[in-house]
């Protein structure tokens, strides 16, 4: 083989590894605007910042220098911090603490906390950390004697159980006793849950699981996502039903499939804005 191929196949490796490279790695930060007339008017340009499906991944530094750069209000991280088949927790757990010193964060589950069969552990250290973590159970947040509530709910996979629609419904049920008609903020795992959601008419809900669709091909979006299949409906960005707006975060780090296409890992920030009554 001529040098001048030799050369010219080096080129295209070292691309090629690069690509794949920042493909799962080049983090991107994608912004959204939500406004509400029933967002109080305190809360007009609070900043929120979603993460999700880590799965145990280390971005060092890099990760929290981002979300910091976007001067949040709250973090809210929406399950998968832990992978089931990684048992170490150390970069995760940093994070977190990290991420503490930005700004409040609060936690929900995903499936793998409970497949890893040690949440209990874990859950005690994001505590002592200062993370809520949110089970079944609501966080009222008040600026300026204006109030609105941050609900969270576990994964369904805290039980083993066939009907997990029927177990995210309970969980809703239990979440929201005591909660009043406030501007809500729903932190679900599952997105595929979205019509239950909206007849519970949250205002917002952030969630996370499918990857982004793991590779995403152009005009078709994502190719396949847990509990969804091939092609699945929600993937990623905005979804919109009657009053209620689903915010599907890409997720940070990868379990099953190791690689990601299309589908850099994302930091969502959401801005609400308060809609004005005609």
């Amino acid at each position: 083989m001529k040098p001048i191929k030799k050369l010219l196949l080096f080129i295209l490796a070292v691309f090629f590894f690069w690509f794949l490279y920042y493909q799962n790695n080049g983090l991107t930060i994608t912004e959204y605007e939500i406004q509400s007339s029933k967002l109080p008017e305190s809360f007009e340009g609070f900043t929120i910042v979603q993460l999700s499906d880590l799965h145990n991944k280390s971005y060092g530094k890099t990760l929290p220098r981002k979300v910091n750069q976007t001067n949040p209000n709250i973090i809210v991280f929406t399950g998968d911090l832990v992978d089931q088949k990684n048992d170490n927790e150390f970069e995760s757990l940093q994070l977190m603490e990290e991420l503490m010193q930005i700004a409040p964060v609060y936690f929900v589950t995903g499936n793998h906390e409970w497949w890893a069969g040690n949440f209990s552990s874990l859950e005690n250290q994001l505590k002592i950390i200062g993370v809520k973590v949110l089970r079944n159970s609501f966080e009222v947040i008040e600026l300026a004697e204006e109030e609105i509530v941050l609900i969270g709910i576990d994964d369904p996979a805290v039980a083993s159980v066939v009907d997990e629609f029927s177990t995210v419904e309970r969980a809703l049920e239990d979440a929201l006793v005591g909660v009043s008609d406030q501007f809500s903020i729903l932190l679900s795992h599952r997105p595929e849950m979205f019509s239950l959601y909206v007849a519970f008419e949250f205002d917002l809900i952030f969630s996370g699981h499918a990857h982004g669709g793991q590779i995403r091909l152009p005009f078709l979006g994502g190719l396949i996502a847990p509990n969804q299949g091939f092609f699945p409906k929600y993937t990623s960005g905005v979804h919109r039903e009657s009053n209620s707006t689903m915010i599907i975060n890409r997720g940070l780090g990868n379990s099953i499939i190791p690689q990601r296409l299309f589908n850099r890992p994302e930091i969502v920030v959401v801005n609400l804005e308060r809609l004005k009554p005609f």
